[in-house]
């Protein structure tokens, strides 16, 4: 059992990919076209954030599972990447429904653009025998993306957490939350260089 373990947590993240990335979409269409209670539209972003905030810790839990029970399997080193890439894009296009705001849709399409451009190099050049492994930097990107996201979360949808309005405290932790995501962002685009920058090391050599 415990060695399906980090499998079983990797499907729950996928699950709370799709859940999250409904609710902000529910949320964002009922909201703007009135069709929404303010108390249902809240509960839905409460819910939103709670699932992305699962599903992070799952990113870390079942990877550390994995090492400390010698579970690694080749399903489990396939879903892993690809969930957390949902995950991510999920929560990034969830809070475009919700606002399409531009201090949030300029970083957010550039990790998007990113983290789609290194996916479909590795698929050209898997054929090929290149392999780009996966760095330190790079999955320092993932958690420090994850960490924006979930302040830009929770920032985003302040009058659901019932917090008091002061506008200067509110316009202070949004601009905190904006500056670490687009601190993500530019983290995101240097790991992309670096990705490609291998690959025409790797391809020259061939």
């Amino acid at each position: 059992m415990l060695k399906a373990l980090p499998n079983i947590m990797t499907g729950l993240r996928l699950l709370l990919c799709l859940a999250l990335f409904a609710a902000l979409a529910a949320a964002g269409w009922g909201l703007r076209h009135e069709g929404m209670s303010l108390a249902a539209g809240f509960a839905l972003c409460r819910f939103a954030f709670a699932a992305f905030v699962v599903a992070a810790v799952t990113d870390f839990l079942d990877g550390w599972l994995a090492r400390r029970y010698d579970a690694t399997s080749l399903l489990g080193a396939i879903l892993d990447p690809i969930a957390d890439k949902i995950l991510v894009c999920g929560a990034i296009l969830g809070l475009m429904a919700v606002e399409a705001e531009p201090s949030v849709m300029l970083p957010g399409g550039i990790i998007l653009f990113r983290e789609f451009a290194v996916s479909a190099l590795r698929e050209v050049l898997a054929p090929r025998g290149v392999k780009l492994p996966v760095t330190f930097l790079a999955k320092t990107k993932t958690a420090l993306q994850l960490f924006a996201l979930a302040a830009v979360m929770f920032v985003r949808f302040w009058p659901a957490w019932g917090l008091p309005l002061d506008f200067r405290v509110f316009r202070q932790a949004e601009l905190a939350a904006h500056m670490v995501l687009w601190l993500a962002a530019l983290v995101t685009v240097w790991t992309g260089i670096e990705y490609a920058l291998s690959a025409r090391k790797a391809l020259a050599r061939g």
